[in-house]
């Protein structure tokens, strides 16, 4: 095996209006890894916000970056396990996490550009062509009607999983109001048909209980949820075995998991259908796989949640294209530009699903001119 050494890293906050939450304001944090050779790899944080985009570039630029100068690219889960053991007083967790993840997808990236394979080979080989997508939306609440017009026409277009959740405005957001709650889930089932699957995602701050949680899945079991999202607080264990034995809804958790042991403990409940989780937030390619493993041993699904740029989708497809128990892809269903701008060759459904890339490391071409338009520091 030639020698291949790190040679430059740069992390890169970009600050963007999301069209598909009503133009506001989000942010990511990517890397770009290069070579000595010329080799180059992408990763991505999902940082969210900018003071988080610009802490992440910190620990990357001052604390990572300088351990990675000079060292073999090709050598991924050792220096994953590294960073993670080097890590512990800075924290695992929050800002540390994000910037391993973004380290850690762009090493897999260069690491499978430079066999010249795609990324899911090296990840133990594709176990299908394409993947089932859901249409992944916020929900606009004080417009019911719109709603409806909206999921009919996202059915029309082929989604055949459609999921809502939260809220432009947060204060009457999904999980705020039973009663407009259960109106919004009829509205859906009623626009999509009865084939499609439907999934809602309840806002963070909602402050469900385990025995709210118990009666808003009971009142929607005549609307056959594919499944309930994030009912509960993702720590509340027992709440969620409680919620588990009331109801046939399939439950789901998991985005706001950072740890591999975070998402031990959500598979070891037992009260779980799908775990939900990112690349660019839970330990990157490496971490992510682990947890997909585990929930395979529990007879687990997983949804590859991916809302944010297309780094994340691609390293998420790749891990759904190589996995036994991969669900669907989430993906924004209008043009976005952290998924059609920074990119050359966009990742899109086509008659309900998502085709797995089959060219070099993650299968995508950055356009890095794109990607400088929108740093900000």
């Amino acid at each position: 095996m030639a020698a291949e050494k790190i040679a430059r890293i740069e992390a890169l906050p970009l600050r963007y209006a999301e069209p598909n939450n009503n133009g506001k304001i989000r942010c990511v944090t990517l890397i770009r890894i290069e070579t000595a050779t010329g080799a180059v790899g992408w990763g991505e944080a999902i940082t969210g916000s900018e003071d988080a985009s610009l802490a992440t570039k910190v620990i990357i630029d001052r604390g990572l970056a300088p351990k990675l100068i000079g060292r073999d690219p090709r050598q991924v889960e050792a220096i994953w396990t590294s960073f993670r053991e080097a890590t512990y007083w800075s924290g695992n967790g929050g800002i540390v996490t994000f910037a391993l993840s973004a380290i850690d997808m762009a090493l897999w990236d260069v690491t499978a550009r430079l066999a010249g394979v795609p990324l899911y080979q090296l990840l133990g080989g594709k176990r299908r062509d394409r993947v089932l997508a859901a249409s992944s939306v916020i929900f606009d609440t004080a417009d019911l009607p719109g709603i409806g017009r909206y999921f009919a026409d996202l059915r029309a277009r082929g989604y055949q999983v459609l999921k809502g959740g939260w809220g432009h405005d947060l204060s009457i957001a999904f999980g705020k109001d039973a009663r407009r709650d259960l109106e919004i889930v009829r509205t859906l089932r009623d626009a999509v048909g009865e084939d499609a699957g439907i999934v809602v995602d309840v806002a963070a701050g909602s402050n469900w209980t385990a025995s709210h949680a118990i009666t808003m899945a009971r009142a929607f079991e005549p609307y056959r949820l594919y499944w309930l999202e994030d009912a509960l607080p993702e720590g509340d264990i027992d709440g969620w075995q409680r919620l588990r034995a009331a109801t046939a809804t399939p439950l789901c958790t998991g985005e706001k998991g950072w740890l591999v042991q975070d998402f031990r403990r959500l598979v070891d409940s037992k009260a779980l259908d799908v775990i939900m989780i990112d690349p660019g937030r839970a330990e990157g390619v490496t971490g992510t796989r682990k947890v997909i493993e585990m929930a395979a041993e529990a007879r687990m699904a997983w949804n590859a949640h991916s809302w944010s740029s297309a780094i994340n989708t691609a390293a998420s497809l790749h891990l759904a294209a190589a996995s036994s128990n991969v669900l669907l892809l989430e993906l924004k269903p209008e043009p976005s530009p952290m998924q059609n701008d920074i990119v050359r060759d966009p990742i899109v459904m086509s008659e309900g699903s998502v085709a797995v890339r089959d060219g070099p490391g993650l299968g995508i071409e950055v356009d890095e001119a794109a990607v400088r338009r929108y740093l900000f520091d």
